[in-house]
C-alpha cells in the first residue's frame, strides 16, 4: 500500500457530494490562477510603470491588482466554506457508519477490544480525517497547483534561471520521501497510544466509585499519567521526524531562491533581463518555494491522516461474529415461546480450552417457568447468551418454537425475548426513554402502565420531573431496587414471548426484593420464563428446576423432588438456600 493508500477509505463518502467537490476544485483553480496573475501585474508595474515613468500604466496595474485581489478573496472564501463543509459532512457520515458497524459486532469482539480504544478511533482518528478534507488536502492541492503554475511561469519568464530552479527539486523530494515514511509509521503508533490513554481514563471514570472506595485515586492518576506520557513520547517522535523534514526542505528551497537572486542580479546588471522580469521571476520563485514548504508540511498531515484512516478501515473491516441468515424463516404469530437446546456444545473465544456447555440438552414449554441453578461457572449465563444469539454454538442447535435461531433474523429473535439482568443497564436519558428503550414507539400511557405493573409508579412520580427526570449515567440517581424495577418495566413494555431473569433480585434488600418480586410475578404471568436464581422463593415458584454442572444438565425436577433426592441440588440448597432453616 502506498503512503496515502489509507485515504482511499474516503472515496465512497465523498462521492454523494461530488457537486460540492467540483465547486471546491473550481475555487481552488481560480484562487491559484489569480495568485499567479500577480506576477504579470508586478512585471508591468515595474517595467512599464516605474521604468518608463507612465502614470496611466501605473493606474492600470493598480486596478488590475485590485481586481485580482477581489477574485482571489471570493475564490478563497468559497474554497474554505466548501472544503470545511465537506470535512464535517464526510466525517459525520464516517462516524455514523463506523458506530453502526461496531454495535453489531457482538460481545465476542468486545471481549478482546477495549471500548475506549474503539471510541478513540471513531472520535480522534476521524477528527484527523476531518482535518485532511477540511484543510490539509485543499492546502496541499492549492500549493501543488501554484507550484506547478509557478514553475511554468518561471520557464516563460527566464528559461536559464528556471533550469537552475528545477535542478533543486530532487534535493527537496529526497527528505520528503525518507522522513515521510517514518512520519506515517510513527503517526499510527501515536494514535494507538492515544487510544490506550482514552481507554485507561474511560475505564477509571466508569469505576470511579470503586477507585475512591479503595482509596486508589493516586494509583489511578499514576496509571493515567503513564498512559499520557506514552502518548506524548509517541507524538514527540513523530513531531521530531516531521520537524527535521520541514527544516531540510525549507532550507534547501530558500537557499535556492537566494542563489537564483544572485544569478538574476548579475543578468540585470549586464542588461540580459529587465528589472521587471527579475521581480516577476523572484515572485514566482518565492511562490514555488513557499508552496514547496507548505506541501512538505501538509504531506506530514496527510501521512498522519492516512495512518488514522487505516485504523478506521481495520475497524470497518471487522466481520460481525454473528451473521444474519441469507434466507431467514419467519416466527409464528403470535410467538408461542417454546425453547430447546439440543446437544449444544460451546466454548468462549477467549477461553478456547474449556467447554462452557458440553452436550447441553434442555427444553421449556410455552408459558412454563424454569429455574436454572448450579455452582458458579457451571454455564447458566451461557444459556442466556446463546439464546440471545450473542454467540453461536459449536455443535447442536438452539431453537425457538422449533426453529433453529440461526435461521431467524436477529431482530425477530431478540424482539421475542426480554432480559432483566442482575445489574440492569440504564442510560443517560429520562425515565420514560429508559422504559421504552425496547419499544421506542410506545405511547406515554403504555409506558405509565408498564411502570405501574412493575411497582415503579410510586417512586417515579416522586422524582423531581416524574417520567421526564434524567437518570444520569447508568441510572446513578436511583437505588438498586428502583433500577431493577425500571428494567422490569422495560421488559414488560416489550411484551416478550420468552423472559430471561438473571438473578434479578439477588443484590437487593428485603423490602426492595419484595417489590421487585411482585413486579416479576406479573411479568412472568403466561409467558415462558427462564430464571437464573439463588433465592429460595424464586426457585420454589418454578414449574421445573434444571441443575447444571460443568456445562451439562445433571438433574431436573421440582424443588421438593430435588431436595429429597440429594445430590448437587441438595448441597446447593443447604448452602445457598438455607434449606434447613426453611424446613424448620
Amino acid at each position: 500500500m502506498n503512503r496515502f493508500g489509507g485515504l482511499a477509505l474516503l472515496g465512497p463518502y465523498l462521492r454523494p457530494y461530488r457537486g460540492k467537490v467540483l465547486l471546491a476544485l473550481l475555487s481552488l483553480l481560480v484562487a491559484a490562477g489569480t495568485v499567479l496573475a500577480f506576477g504579470a501585474c508586478l512585471r508591468a508595474l515595474i517595467d512599464r510603470g516605474f521604468a518608463q515613468g507612465r502614470p496611466d500604466i501605473l493606474n492600470y496595474a493598480l486596478a488590475s491588482l485590485l481586481a485580482v485581489a477581489f477574485v482571489l478573496a471570493i475564490a478563497s472564501g468559497a474554497r474554505f466554506y466548501l472544503v470545511s463543509w465537506l470535512g464535517e459532512r464526510v466525517v459525520g457520515d464516517l462516524r455514523r457508519d463506523l458506530f453502526a458497524h461496531v454495535v453489531r459486532l457482538g460481545p465476542a469482539w468486545f471481549e478482546i477490544k477495549r471500548s475506549g480504544d474503539v471510541m478513540s478511533r471513531i472520535s480522534t482518528d476521524a477528527q484527523l480525517i476531518e482535518q485532511v478534507i477540511g484543510s490539509s488536502a485543499s492546502v496541499a492541492l492549492r500549493n501543488t497547483l501554484m507550484c506547478v503554475g509557478g514553475v511554468i511561469m518561471l520557464v516563460i519568464t527566464n528559461p536559464k534561471l528556471a533550469f537552475w530552479t528545477l535542478a533543486v527539486v530532487p534535493l527537496t523530494v529526497v527528505p520528503i520521501i525518507v522522513f515521510g515514511r517514518q512520519v506515517k509509521a510513527l503517526s499510527r503508533e501515536a494514535q494507538a497510544r492515544m487510544g490506550d490513554m482514552v481507554s485507561e481514563g474511560a475505564e477509571t471514570l466508569d469505576g470511579v466509585r470503586t477507585v475512591q472506595a479503595f482509596a486508589q485515586e493516586d494509583r489511578a492518576a499514576t496509571r493515567f499519567a503513564g498512559a499520557t506520557e506514552q502518548a506524548f513520547l509517541a507524538a514527540a517522535r513523530r513531531i521530531s521526524r516531521r520537524a527535521i523534514m520541514t527544516t531540510l526542505v525549507i532550507f534547501i528551497v530558500f537557499a535556492a531562491v537566494g542563489f537564483l537572486l544572485w544569478m538574476g542580479g548579475h543578468d540585470v546588471l549586464t542588461g540580459r533581463i529587465s528589472a521587471g522580469d527579475l521581480s516577476a521571476f523572484v515572485f514566482y520563485a518565492v511562490l514555488v518555494a513557499s508552496s514547496g514548504g507548505a506541501i512538505s508540511e501538509t504531506i506530514g498531515d496527510l501521512q498522519r491522516a492516512a495512518g488514522a484512516a487505516e485504523r478506521l478501515a481495520e475497524l470497518r473491516a471487522e466481520p460481525p461474529s454473528i451473521a444474519e441468515p441469507a434466507h431467514p424463516k419467519p416466527l409464528p404469530v403470535p410467538v408461542r415461546g417454546a425453547v430447546s437446546f439440543d446437544g449444544v456444545s460451546f466454548r468462549y473465544p477467549t477461553r478456547p480450552d474449556s467447554l462452557a456447555l458440553d452436550g447441553f440438552d434442555f427444553s421449556a414449554a410455552p408459558g412454563e417457568t424454569v429455574a436454572i441453578v448450579g455452582p458458579s461457572g457451571a454455564g447458566k449465563t451461557t444459556v442466556f447468551n446463546l439464546l440471545l444469539r450473542f454467540y453461536d454454538p459449536e455443535k447442536g442447535a438452539v431453537r425457538l418454537d422449533g426453529i433453529d435461531i440461526r435461521e431467524l433474523k436477529l431482530v425477530d429473535l431478540r424482539r421475542a425475548l426480554a432480559t432483566v439482568p442482575q445489574e440492569p443497564v440504564l442510560f443517560s436519558a429520562s425515565v420514560a426513554e429508559n422504559i421504552r428503550y425496547g419499544r421506542p414507539d410506545a405511547s406515554d400511557a403504555e409506558v405509565r402502565a408498564a411502570a405501574e405493573a412493575a411497582s415503579a409508579l410510586g417512586f417515579i412520580e416522586a422524582l423531581p420531573q416524574g417520567f421526564a427526570t434524567d437518570l444520569g449515567a447508568r441510572g446513578v440517581r436511583l437505588s438498586g431496587g428502583q433500577r431493577q424495577r425500571i428494567a422490569i418495566a422495560r421488559a414488560l413494555l416489550c411484551d416478550p414471548a420468552v423472559l430471561l431473569l438473571d438473578e434479578a433480585t439477588s443484590a437487593l434488600d428485603a423490602e426492595s426484593e419484595q417489590a421487585v418480586q411482585q413486579a416479576l410475578d406479573r411479568l412472568m404471568h403466561k409467558r415462558t420464563t427462564l430464571v437464573i436464581a439463588h433465592r429460595l422463593a424464586t426457585v420454589q415458584k418454578a414449574d421445573r428446576i434444571v441443575v447444571v454442572d460443568h456445562g451439562r444438565v445433571v438433574d431436573v425436577g421440582t424443588h421438593a423432588d430435588l431436595a429429597r433426592r440429594g445430590g448437587l441440588y441438595a448441597r446447593l440448597a443447604e448452602l445457598q438456600f438455607n434449606l434447613s432453616a426453611a424446613a424448620s
